[in-house]
């Protein structure tokens, strides 16, 4: 059974809530009519029980049993760390 479910790979774009993190997976398509190729990015929110994941980090995430109304993901691995990025806003220096 564990071999049937879903597993994506995205990005962590934030960490704030507890126990939680919300995954980018980006992809491209075909447009149905045209034939243009397009990126089209959905946003996944992941249970991350150790509260391991960073903003930045490359994840693989896996179906699982709903944790709450929109959150049935589970963290299965961090593939590659991502770097820190400061988000301070900058002082003026006078």
């Amino acid at each position: 059974m564990e071999a049937q479910r879903k597993r994506l790979i995205g990005q962590v774009v934030s960490n704030k809530m507890d126990k939680t993190v919300v995954v980018v997976v980006r992809r491209t398509r075909r447009h149905p009519l045209y034939g243009k190729v397009i990126r089209v990015s959905k946003r996944y929110k992941a249970h991350d029980e150790t509260n391991a994941c960073q903003p930045g980090d490359q994840v693989r995430i896996v179906e699982s049993r709903p944790y709450s109304k929109e959150k049935h993901w589970r963290v299965e691995a961090i593939l590659q760390r991502g770097t820190q990025v400061d988000t301070t806003p900058l002082q003026a220096e006078l």
